[in-house]
């Protein structure tokens, strides 16, 4: 008799479970759990320092700028002392603001340039030490720019002022009637040499992280290196070179040393750029702070407060771009 020819089919394997994920929301073991309290703990003290700094600086704010400092945004005074105090921050929002944009508008697009050349034209024995050499800049002490700006900037930008007075003093921005170079435009190109190492180094590690596929495509179908730059690697890097430029502006608001070696204090907002005089929020809080009162005190804090809420709205309105920038990619 010949076997039967059916056979029981095998049974069916369980069916396959998907593995844990390493990164969830719960941890499991010990290890990881304490590794989530601890980075869960780090957020919320950060929001926690935040609050409170904001909190602080509201507190004394209000104490200074109550009563009859309404005209605290538009009093182009600065004298928070004595029975009748005078003051007010429209000096030095102008001074802060005009000096940072002076210092990006020159910065950013040679810092891009440079970065540019360190990542895709440079030969690697040239790169690697110009990449270090831009880094070292970056440690550089305020002061030592400071004092750099103040004894060579100043004495030698005179030719470059009655340069821009021949060509550009039509405009009125660019008209210079002599004296020292102590004026937002000599700030803003401190501030720019100052602010080139930070955007420098994150817009380089941001261009060499470009895919290389689609660069070795762009060559393979005839284009030319700067077509690949223009149509591969500016366009991946776009973010990064926001997020890069919102650091050095982040540096040159608060920059305080440098300013208050560079620049002669005056409550007068010039019609030039090239007019001496000027100040900044940084500037005028290092420099009265220490001989000021309980009130002065109150007064400079609300004008840090200022500052505080341009750098906060400067760091968000760049976080929305790159948010924007990430969808339409």
């Amino acid at each position: 008799m010949t076997p039967s020819a059916t056979a029981t089919p095998d049974a069916a394997p369980p069916p396959a479970t998907a593995p844990a994920s390493p990164v969830s929301g719960k941890a499991r073991r010990p290890g990881d759990r304490i590794f989530l309290g601890l980075s869960r703990g780090s957020g919320i003290a950060l929001l926690v320092i935040m609050a409170a700094i904001a909190a602080f600086l509201t507190y004394r704010s209000v104490l200074a700028i109550s009563g009859d400092h309404a005209n605290f945004f538009t009093t182009l005074d600065w004298n928070a002392t004595g029975t009748e105090p005078r003051f007010g921050i429209a000096v030095l929002a102008f001074g802060t603001v005009v000096s940072a944009l002076i210092a990006m508008v020159i910065a950013v697009p040679v810092a891009v340039g440079i970065a540019l050349f360190i990542s895709h034209y440079a030969p690697r024995r040239l790169a690697s030490p110009l990449g270090y050499v831009i880094d070292l800049l970056a440690a550089v002490p305020s002061i030592i720019y400071g004092l750099w700006g103040a004894l060579f900037l100043v004495p030698h930008l005179g030719g470059l002022y009655g340069w821009l007075d021949d060509y550009l003093g039509w405009t009125g921005v660019f008209s210079y009637g002599g004296g020292a170079a102590r004026s937002l435009f000599t700030v803003g190109i401190l501030l720019a040499i100052m602010i080139l190492p930070i955007v420098t180094s994150v817009s380089r590690e941001v261009f060499l992280q470009a895919p290389r596929m689609h660069e070795e495509a762009a060559l393979a179908l005839g284009a030319t290196r700067w077509e690949v730059i223009r149509m591969s690697v500016l366009p991946f890097g776009r973010s990064g070179i926001i997020s890069a430029s919102m650091l050095g502006l982040g540096r040159a608001l608060g920059e305080t040393m440098a300013v208050a070696t560079v620049l002669s204090p005056s409550f007068l907002i010039g019609k030039s750029l090239l007019d001496p005089g000027g100040g900044t929020f940084a500037q005028n809080i290092a420099a009265k702070f220490s001989e000021a009162d309980t009130f002065g005190q109150d007064a400079l804090i609300a004008s840090g407060l200022v500052l505080f809420v341009i750098t906060l709205l400067v760091n968000g309105a760049a976080r929305l771009i790159i948010a924007r920038r990430k969808e339409y990619s």
